[in-house]
């Protein structure tokens, strides 16, 4: 019985010691957004659309060298298809920037590099909500140009809800999920970091089609972020 409450203390001043460590800050920049064009998960680059992300993350050390770093952001992602030259007689452009919020739990390992700096990697997945965002399009025929735009329409389809009748190719399923690969490094409390946002679920409405695999999220994001509380 002793034994037992002796190593239950233990466990518990463990966890309190790991907590205590724990940092939470800020962290935004600049997203790289394109839309699978085909089955294979391929896009054009030519299609990549500049957007943002913002938002807060956490650092939990599990190990000397290992964090799990959970967040919560506000992102933009899409893509835009344009053709002709803006100067001449026929051209078009339409973009789509869908925003989300989006909720990343990464496991990340870091290699100390000097004093205070540590180079690190990490994986992990992402859940997405859609909220908000934007259909833009211009175009220009015989000399005559006209433009637009329309906010993006949402399913109500979601893990805990598949019983929306009104679906089309116009509108975009509110949940999105994937995966995160990221890169970077942490100077004491400042942090600078790429990602590549790899979504697994197609972002159309109505697209559940098998031998259509296209139109997943595509992000590559480059962010500044500074934590809270001691550098470790």
């Amino acid at each position: 019985m002793t034994k037992r409450i002796v190593l239950t203390c233990m466990a518990v001043g463990l966890s309190v010691a790991a907590m205590a460590q724990v940092r939470v800050g800020v962290k935004g920049g600049w997203n790289i957004a394109n839309v699978t064009n085909t089955n294979s998960g391929g896009v054009d680059n030519n299609r990549s659309l500049n957007s943002f992300h913002v938002g807060a993350i956490a650092d939990i050390p599990l190990s000397p060298v290992l964090s799990l770093q959970p967040g919560v952001f506000y992102t933009g992602k899409g893509s835009r298809l344009s053709e002709g030259d803006t100067d001449g007689s026929t051209y078009y452009k339409t973009t789509t920037n869908p925003q989300y919020i989006e909720i990343p739990v990464n496991f990340v390992g870091k290699i100390p590099v000097g004093e205070q700096a540590k180079v690190f990697l990490g994986v992990g997945p992402y859940a997405a909500f859609g909220v908000a965002g934007k259909n833009k399009w211009e175009a220009s025929l015989a000399g005559v140009k006209t433009s637009g735009e329309s906010n993006i329409k949402w399913d109500d389809d979601t893990p805990f809800n598949d019983g929306d009748q009104n679906r089309g190719y116009d509108k975009y399923k509110r949940f999105d999920y994937g995966g995160n690969f990221l890169a970077g490094v942490e100077f004491g409390n400042f942090l600078i970091s790429a990602q590549y946002g790899l979504g697994f679920g197609k972002i159309l409405s109505g697209a559940d089609n098998s031998t259509d695999d296209k139109s997943k999220n595509r992000v590559w994001s480059f962010s500044v972020g500074y934590l809270l509380g001691g550098a470790r």
